[in-house]
């Protein structure tokens, strides 16, 4: 038995309390008590609630958590280290509430019909609706959402232990009401995390191990259940017709296919090669090359396929090359600047990427929280602590990646980087780089993506001219998470996505707890005081206002420590799809992607025409 069960005696103990401390009930939360939709709500806005159900959605994976893969699957358990997890399992599960994707961080009941918070904000009570149910008919109880949370809590991935750092555990008191309590000065965030997280059926795995069984399918009580399947190529999703939330607020328009399908590739130019023979239906566009020269294919032309650029307004986050500073070779940060100097950007994006990019200067691009000029009275307040143990730059202008000639071979860059590196002892013999310790510098990148080849050749280029001695490694899929999981690489890309309300996911990819921890986010191995610091001022921050102003602290230490080369956003979705869906016109601004295929639906009159053209 995996149940981390509570005596009788303790939950009766619970109840005189918590009827007086508690306030009143509510239909949803928010990091800052701020809702947009009232208790009456009948559908998100950005939905259409009359929209038809039926037909094939079918795509590769374009965003992935825990332990899934882009190119691969073997597991039907997404929410633990072990095994490449099956993307869309979160399909197949309910949670207590689910977020409003034109909010910042709102969450509105779905398991849970409301909450109570207590005075301190320590202790939350759910009501579970007594309709809910799982895919066998049998009642989802407050035992089984206990279950889950501790479970997960104790035997999770290693990124949901950290993010439920503050989550001390959850109780049931009968089989409606659970209680979910956290430490004092918990995270302001931990409590919109853990209402999100999935709910298993404590009876399913009564005889079975959470963290084995790779390939049996859990029990779910989500929209959809696990369907046909194939390891490695493709795993299907069929709609459960007779779904208990179904016409709930916050279920009503979503989820409107009666499969959704993902579709695995080793290489996405032979990906992309599938989608043009309709081996999948929709998909968004990650190579500007791609996009700039291939889409000519007969279907694009006669307009079977549609092109679509959509805005996106959500923080793109921070894509880069992550220099792993667990290394010695990387422990001086005017080493790690260097690098940064070597890469020609502005070549890259001209002749690799078609103009398509703007540079990435920040963890927190494409949001209010990117650290502009000199530091305001309000942040200096927050650096000040710190002054004499980060770098003076810190109260200065941020670090920006320095613009190029556009050669490829910037000289004057590759001077500053010479310079950096004779400062930090790293003298040429004999046309070698050398470390302090005589060794020759030699730098391997890491990678599992051949189509992001080309994107190294310029930067690889440039640190041989300065003389190191570097070179692309490309590894498999499971080979590539295994050596990034125990931080057995040199450097790596890695994509940071950042919430437009951050929070105590920050721990995740800055903290030193994380660069310890397998599997994390932190794949710098970032272990820094002052960082650590920040961090917690964000997530203790009580007003937007407050959480701006550490971030911004944060991004201007975080961009003085050089952890990373950083590479490149777009503010836009380029999606292609064999035209056969209809879509809201605009996503919702904080929705993941263009909000495909939650959103969308089958167009039955566009499906007959794309058929009659053939």
């Amino acid at each position: 038995m995996l149940g981390l069960g509570l005596g009788a005696a303790s939950a009766v103990a619970l109840r005189p309390a918590m009827a007086a401390e508690f306030g009143a009930e509510s239909h949803g939360m928010s990091a800052f008590g701020d809702l947009k939709y009232p208790a009456d709500f009948r559908q998100f806005d950005y939905v259409n609630p009359d929209a038809p159900k039926g037909g094939l959605f079918s795509l590769i994976p374009s965003t992935r958590a825990y332990n899934q893969s882009y190119q691969t699957f073997n597991s039907f358990n997404a929410y633990v280290l072990k095994g490449e997890g099956a993307q869309g399992m979160d399909l197949t599960f309910a949670s207590l509430m689910v977020r409003a994707s034109d909010e910042p961080d709102a969450v509105y009941g779905l398991v849970a019909k409301s909450v109570a918070i207590s005075a301190d904000k320590l202790t939350y009570r759910f009501t579970l609706r007594p309709e809910a149910r799982f895919h066998d008919g049998s009642k989802i109880t407050a035992h089984d959402v206990a279950f889950s949370l501790n479970t997960l809590k104790e035997k999770g991935h290693p990124l949901i232990i950290v993010q439920l750092r503050d989550f001390v555990k959850a109780e049931a008191l009968d089989d409606a009401t659970v209680v979910v309590s956290f430490v004092e000065k918990r995270a302001r965030d931990v409590p919109l995390y853990v209402v999100t997280l999935p709910i298993f059926s404590k009876a399913w795995y009564a005889n079975r191990a959470f963290d084995e069984g790779p390939l049996d399918v859990p029990l779910g009580s989500g929209p959809y259940k696990v369907g046909k399947y194939e390891i490695n190529r493709y795993v299907e999703f069929e709609r459960v017709k007779d779904w208990w939330a179904a016409d709930l607020p916050v279920s009503r328009g979503l989820y409107n296919f009666d499969i959704v399908r993902y579709e695995f590739y080793r290489d996405r130019d032979v990906a992309f090669e599938g989608f043009t023979a309709k081996s999948y239906l929709y998909r968004e566009e990650f190579t500007s090359r791609i996009w700039a020269t291939r889409y000519d294919f007969p279907a694009i032309k006669d307009g079977r396929v549609k092109r679509e650029l959509l805005p996106d307004e959500t923080p793109s986050g921070g894509q880069g090359w992550f220099i792993n500073t667990r290394r010695e070779k990387f422990k001086d940060p005017r080493v790690r600047q260097a690098l940064t100097y070597a890469f020609d950007f502005e070549w890259t994006n001209k002749t690799i990427m078609y103009g398509a990019y703007a540079r990435t200067v920040s963890p927190f691009q494409n949001s209010d929280m990117v650290a502009v000029g000199p530091p305001s009275p309000e942040e200096l307040k927050l650096l000040e602590p710190f002054r004499g143990q980060v770098p003076d730059d810190v109260f200065g202008d941020p670090f920006v990646p320095p613009a190029s000639d556009g050669s490829g071979q910037d000289r004057a860059l590759l001077r500053k980087a010479t310079q950096l590196l004779q400062q930090a002892g790293l003298p040429v013999k004999d046309g070698k780089r050398l470390l302090p310790s005589g060794e020759v510098f030699a730098i391997e990148f890491l990678i599992d993506e051949v189509s992001f080849k080309p994107h190294h050749g310029t930067l690889i280029k440039n640190l041989q001219t300065l003389g190191i001695d570097a070179d692309l490694r490309i590894v498999d899929a499971v080979q590539y998470r295994a050596r990034v999981e125990d931080f057995d690489f040199d450097i790596t890309v890695q994509r940071l996505s950042m919430s437009p309300t951050p929070g105590d996911g920050l721990r995740a990819y800055f903290t030193s707890d994380t660069a310890k921890t397998k599997g994390s986010y932190n794949l710098a191995g970032i272990s820094n005081p002052a960082v650590d610091a920040l961090v917690a001022k964000a997530i203790a921050a009580e007003t937007r206002t407050d959480l701006t102003l550490a971030c911004r602290a944060l991004d201007r230490v975080f961009r003085a420590g050089h952890y990373w080369i950083p590479q490149w956003y777009r503010q836009t979705h380029p999606i292609a799809y064999w035209d056969q869906f209809s879509h809201p016109p605009k996503p919702p601004k904080y929705a993941s992607g263009v909000g495909a295929p939650d959103i969308w639906w089958y167009d039955a009159a566009k499906a007959a025409k794309l058929e009659q053209a053939k």
